[in-house]
């Protein structure tokens, strides 16, 4: 049961994080706009493709991530 109660835990803080996140983000008008972000138009059609965007948020996911698991060995 101990085991539950980490991984409850650990869901809590990263609902916690993914919330804060949500909150901040609407401050950062560069997020989303980074060099590497593609957008094409064409007509009615638009495509975007955040690649920049998606790279620093998968940094910063996994070096959090490594904290909190190295946090609960």
């Amino acid at each position: 049961m101990s085991d539950f109660g980490k991984w409850i835990m650990i869901a809590g803080v990263i609902l916690v994080i993914v919330g804060l996140a949500l909150m901040i983000s609407p401050k950062l008008p560069w997020l989303g706009k980074l060099p590497g972000d593609l957008v094409w138009k064409k007509g009615p059609v638009t495509v975007y493709a955040p690649l920049a965007t998606m790279l620093l948020i998968s940094i910063v996911a996994t070096a959090l991530l490594n904290i909190i698991s190295r946090w609960f060995r």
